[in-house]
């Protein structure tokens, strides 16, 4: 059976076509991942309208041929810096409603073409494990490249040793956070990263391009001064927070940083951004001591988050080491997916 819709890309998107996005991303959401809370509107409202880092979109509205009512929505992200101008990726949402009707496959039809058109070879997208968001992409030749596992630290909760109530369950981890190891010393900033580190932080960020990422073709990103204040603008642009805390060698370079993001309207869970050390500074317990004293100060400065989001990849082991010291607990798992679009 085949569901009468057009397919319409959108060019600028409406407060109304905005509105209706959030209410399919809700409702796939409330179907397929219960108990993990949908989007802010005000969220959605900023991330189809407000420009991304290294990247333009795509997007692409399915509505009823009879009612012109919004049935499901696609994203395409397409990456624009250098070492990613081959990648892209797909955000799809079918109303539960409407689904098994084909709505989703001609969405999948118009974003693949697109891909051509931008002369990109692989498309990725993210399923929850076991959802049917997996079994329509295994079905239309999506290929699995990662699995992530999605973890949550409750801030709130008192740790079972006894120790006072600070989110950090094991004895000793509070007291790590008031201290930086030897040769270190901490700083912290909201938004924008300060001049005087900007250089410093720009190199650090290029830690993270060995992150674990599975056979996922990712490419790589080159981080500047000037690039690490475009992302924090795009980030406040769009109504969030976000909150940095690094380990500053003695020699002036940063050796690790941890990030969180306050979406706006998120109510009280927080995310994590990237978490990164140096490969010259890895082996001193950096890791576990940035993300310690940013609980800290995420406590101190924003008590109303009450839990903090994570995902890592399932062969990061010493990432996932280190969240599960500090008190996070795996509750879903996500597989990436690879589309090779082949060429026109």
């Amino acid at each position: 059976m085949t569901e009468s819709v057009h397919v319409i890309e959108l060019q600028h998107v409406s407060v109304a076509e905005a509105a209706a996005w959030h209410r399919i991303v809700a409702a796939s959401t409330a179907h397929d991942l219960p108990g993990v809370p949908a989007p802010d509107p005000a969220e959605i409202h900023a991330r189809l309208t407000q420009p991304a880092l290294g990247s333009r979109r795509l997007t692409w509205l399915a509505v009823g041929a009879d009612d012109g009512v919004p049935v499901a929505v696609a994203g395409l992200r397409v990456f624009t810096s250098p070492g990613q101008e081959h990648l892209s990726e797909l955000e799809l949402h079918v109303d539960p409603a409407h689904r098994r009707l084909g709505t989703g496959s001609l969405l999948l039809s118009a974003v693949v073409a697109a891909c051509r058109t931008e002369n990109r070879r692989s498309l990725i997208a993210a399923a929850a494990a076991d959802s049917p968001g997996e079994a329509f992409g295994e079905r239309r030749g999506f290929r699995r490249v990662l699995t992530l596992d999605h973890l949550i630290l409750r801030l709130d909760e008192k740790p079972e040793t006894g120790l006072p109530e600070t989110g950090l369950p094991e004895a000793g981890l509070s007291e790590a956070a008031d201290t930086a190891p030897p040769g270190y010393r901490p700083a912290h900033w909201t938004g924008t990263v300060p001049d005087e580190l900007a250089d410093a932080f720009a190199a650090a960020k290029n830690a993270m391009n060995d992150m674990p990422v599975g056979d996922l073709d990712y490419g790589s990103i080159a981080w500047d001064a000037d690039r690490v204040r475009a992302m924090a603008k795009v980030v406040a642009d769009r109504g969030d927070t976000l909150l940095t805390l690094a380990a500053v060698h003695d020699d002036g370079t940063i050796a690790g940083y941890t990030e969180i993001l306050l979406p706006q309207g998120s109510g009280p869970r927080a995310q994590q951004y990237d978490t990164a050390v140096v490969p010259a500074h890895r082996g001193h317990g950096l890791g576990l001591w940035v993300k310690s004293a940013m609980v800290r100060r995420l406590r101190a400065e924003h008590p109303d988050v009450v839990e903090i989001e994570t995902d890592n990849a399932d062969d990061n082991v010493h990432m996932l080491a280190v969240n599960h010291r500090l008190g996070y607990r795996s509750y879903r798992r996500t597989h990436e997916f690879q589309l090779d679009v082949p060429a026109t």
